[in-house]
Formats: structure tokens, sequence, C-alpha cells
């Protein structure tokens, strides 16, 4: 099905970019959002109460809202007004840690990365040497956890009760009351920001697959169908729709792939056709996604996906010459396969993942645009930023609504030089996936916020699996059928389109 003529772009007004869209050599004088003001108000009612019942602060916001400046610069008021004196970052992983610090010197903040003093390494008392006049300390949850004491020894002499506490992706950071050693990270972080006097925690996806609560984050007691439940309640929330409609992310349009997967059993007759995208049994829903991410012939899923993947980055690139794509694949092999079958087309590819060295350096260069696909498993979901990401393929089993949402919105992201040729709403980027129906109904409601509610004490439920479901079953074999692999189901979000809500 196609959709209707695109409005004329030269018919909408032209709008300036935000402020985190300009070039950071440029002489700034950042004007705070509206809802970073709110952030900034917070905080200074939160530093006006005697106690520290409510030093956690939880700011739900998506991929260009401005989750670190809008940090940073409240820290930079409230130190201005000389309520807090130093702040600690914590990041999910060290390609992330970059990031941080240009924004920080963007405001005239020296964050540094923390690392132990020699001193301490010989088994001495830290004494501050090495201190510095750094305003603020960034570390990983990993290297804060392998780093415990030393890094607790050095904030103790940073008076704590002026420190602000900053967890970026705190959904990272959960906590089962159940198994106290149980998640590392959380456990970590509470040690760490036991005695500072907020606890700011920032996150694109509030919530976990496990349904655990996490830290620097409220819970709230609500009732629902007559029972009281426990839910992560954001103090701030900035939903990708309002980010959309000022024109500072772009919207994203969904092309789901669809198709028919045939199930049959070694040496029986018997044999059943089943349609990606209407399959409601979980077993074989889970199972026809595994088929549909192969690259087994020329009639599969994936490659037919990624084929025209390829032909709407092509399309982009005739108004955005440095636009690029990204894939993410299920694991090694399959994104190697992947590399090679968009090499074999001409395609500049760089495959990284967390078990490659030069990652690091290959993200950097893509970010640059040194190639025109970047092939990833694990190293782009979150916290990734490369304005140049157009059209986003996703080929992983992995389809909890987090990895799904986190994926997609490497894509939203806007650059000043673009900002100031496109009108509002921005161009769309692209998103492929396979037609599962658990990623379709992803999609109905990515640019919406949804309460997350906190798994009960008593609920025994057995950890989600990457497909998303808990069923467990005899293997069967899977092959492909060509008749129908071609269908597209074509969306705009933030609703369906009427021939799928039917």
């Amino acid at each position: 099905m196609e959709w209707l003529e695109r409005p004329n772009f030269q018919s909408r007004p032209i709008v300036p970019p935000s402020f985190e869209l300009c070039e950071p050599n440029r002489d700034e004088t950042i004007r705070p959002r509206v809802w970073q003001q709110q952030l900034i108000q917070l905080l200074r009612r939160r530093l006006s109460q005697p106690d520290t019942s409510g030093r956690d602060v939880l700011v739900h916001a998506g991929p260009g809202a401005g989750k670190t400046l809008g940090a940073l610069l409240a820290f930079r008021s409230m130190r201005s007004e000389q309520r807090l004196d130093r702040f600690l970052v914590f990041c999910h992983r060290t390609s992330i840690l970059k990031q941080w610090q240009l924004a920080a010197q963007r405001l005239g903040l020296t964050l540094a990365e923390w690392s132990p003093s020699p001193e301490l390494e010989s088994g001495d008392r830290w004494t501050g040497q090495g201190l510095g006049d750094a305003d603020g300390w960034l570390v990983t949850y990993q290297g804060a956890g392998r780093q415990l004491e030393g890094l607790g020894e050095a904030l103790r002499l940073w008076c704590p009760e002026r420190l602000l506490a900053i967890a970026d992706e705190a959904h990272h950071l959960g906590v089962d009351p159940e198994e106290p050693e149980g998640p590392i990270w959380g456990r970590t972080f509470l040690e760490l920001s036991e005695g500072s006097r907020l606890r700011l925690g920032l996150t694109g996806t509030p919530f976990r697959a496990d349904n655990l609560a996490f830290c620097a984050a409220r819970k709230v007691r609500v009732e629902s169908e007559g029972e009281l439940v426990e839910q992560i309640s954001p103090d701030l929330c900035v939903e990708p729709r309002e980010l959309i409609a000022a024109g500072d992310v772009r919207p994203l349009e969904f092309r789901f792939q669809d198709g028919w997967v045939e199930h049959s059993r070694e040496g029986l007759p018997d044999r059943d056709v089943s349609p990606l995208s209407a399959e409601q049994r979980e077993s074989w829903r889970a199972r026809n996604l595994r088929r549909a991410i192969r690259l087994s012939d020329s009639s599969s899923i994936a490659l037919q996906l990624l084929l025209r993947a390829r032909k709407q980055l092509e399309k982009v690139r005739e108004r955005h010459r440095e636009a690029a794509g990204l894939v993410i694949a299920r694991d090694i092999d399959h994104a190697r396969s992947i590399t090679r079958l968009l090499e074999e087309e001409g395609d500049r590819v760089d495959l990284v993942h967390s078990q490659d060295p030069d990652a690091s350096r290959r993200l950097g260069a893509f970010q640059k645009g040194h190639a025109d696909w970047l092939v990833s498993i694990d190293m782009c979901a979150e916290g990734f930023d490369a304005p140049r990401l157009r059209v986003v393929a996703y080929l992983t089993t992995v389809v909890t609504r987090s990895r799904f949402l986190q994926g997609i919105t490497r894509a939203v992201r806007m650059s000043g030089d673009r900002a100031s040729l496109e009108a509002v709403p921005r161009e769309p980027s692209f998103v492929f996936a396979p037609a599962d129906p658990l990623l379709m109904s992803y999609a109905r409601t990515w640019s919406w916020s949804e309460p997350y509610r906190i798994r009960s004490l008593s609920t025994t439920e057995d950890d989600a699996t990457e497909t998303g479901g808990n069923w467990r079953g005899p293997s069967l074999p899977l092959e492909a059928v060509g008749d129908g692999a071609g269908a597209v189901i074509q969306m705009r979000t933030p609703e369906l389109p009427s021939f799928l809500q039917r």
C-alpha cells in the first residue's frame, strides 16, 4: 500500500536549530528549553528541602531531547547559586564518556575521567593528590564496580552533601530486593551515591524486561484493577512526539517486511504455513522471526528487507548526501554475513561489536562520514550519537520494547546544518524490520510515554527471553515459502494506518 503524496517541504517554515545543534566551537549563549528550565526549578526545590527524602529525580526523554546538556545546565545553575559544588557522572559504556566531556566543555565545565591515584594502588590512604580543578568526574558503571573502594574514598574528600550524582541511562541500574547479590551496577551506584545530596537519573527508555525497579527513580503506588501496584514515575517526561512537533528530532516511518514461513517435521507429511505478521501463537511467532532474519536464499525476508532499505537510503541521499544506515544484527556471524552482502552491493560498511578492540575508532570514523552502513550487534542500541543515520534495519531476535526503541531512535537526531535546511516537521527517517507482531505493536506507541509497572515481590516469572516470550518446546525445522514474501506493511507513527487497525 502506498502513502498519499508527501507534502511539499518548501511550503513549510524553516525553523532555526535548537541549542544543542550548534557547533561546539561557536560562541554560545545557551538558552535552556522549557523542560530544562523545569528541571532547574525542580532541583532548586529539592535542594531547599531540609531532608533528603526527595533526592531521587528521574528524567525520561528520548534521543535529541538534550538530556546530557540539560543535566549539565542544571548542575551549573545550582553551583552558581552555591547549592552544589561537584558532580559525578556514571555511564553504561566507555563510548559515551567522550560525548559527556564534549558537552561539558561547551558549558565551561571540566569533566575528567576518574582513575585511582598511585598512592591508593600501593595500599596507602588516598589524600586527594591529582584531584585537580575538575568540576566533575566521569566513570562507567563497570569501572566504578572494579574501583569501588578507591572511588568511595575519593568522593568523601568531595563533600558528598554538596555532590550531584548523575546516572546516565538509569534503567540499567536494576535492584532486586530478593537477591542481595543480584545486579551489581545498581548496588554499586547506590553505595557510591549514598551520601550525595541529589541523584539525577536520565533515561530514554524507563523500563526493563525483568520489571525490576531501578536506582535514581521514584516509586509510586497506584490502583490497578482493584489492587495497589508500584510503578516508576518520572519527575519530568519529554515525549518524542513533543520533540517531533518542535522540530528537534525526526519523525519515523516504518516498513515492516511481511512473508510466510512454513513449519514442518522432518520425515512427516504434515506441513503448516504461518504468516509472519498475523501469527499469534507465541512459539511460532518466535520461530518465524528467527527464520525471517536469516540470509538463506534470494527469497528470504531479511534479504528483501535489506535491499529495500538500500533503495530507501539512496532516495534519502538525493536530499541528504551524508545520510547513512544502521543494521542491528543478531550475533557476530550474522553481522558478518550482512556486511558481506552490503559490500557485494558496492557499499562501504563498518562492522562493530563489543569484542572488537578497534570498535571505538570505527564508531568515530562512521560518525564523521566514513561508511555508508554501520552493522552492529550491541554497540549502538543507546547513547550512540550519529545524526547522519537515516535508515535502520532491525534484524535481531531481541524484541523487548526497550531494545527496539533504543535501536530505532538512533535515526531521529538532527544536526545543525540539516536543521537550517529542513522545515518542521523534519524529513523522516525510516525503520525496516520483519513484520513481527510484537515489533509492530511497539511501533504504534514508540512516540508515547507509558507507565512502567514494577514486578511484584510475590510474582515468580521466568526471565524474559530474547524473543519476548517464556514458552519452551520442541524445535521444528523451518523453511521460507516464496509466495507472498514481497509484501511490505508501511506505517507512520504514532498511529497505524487504517488497514492494520481492522
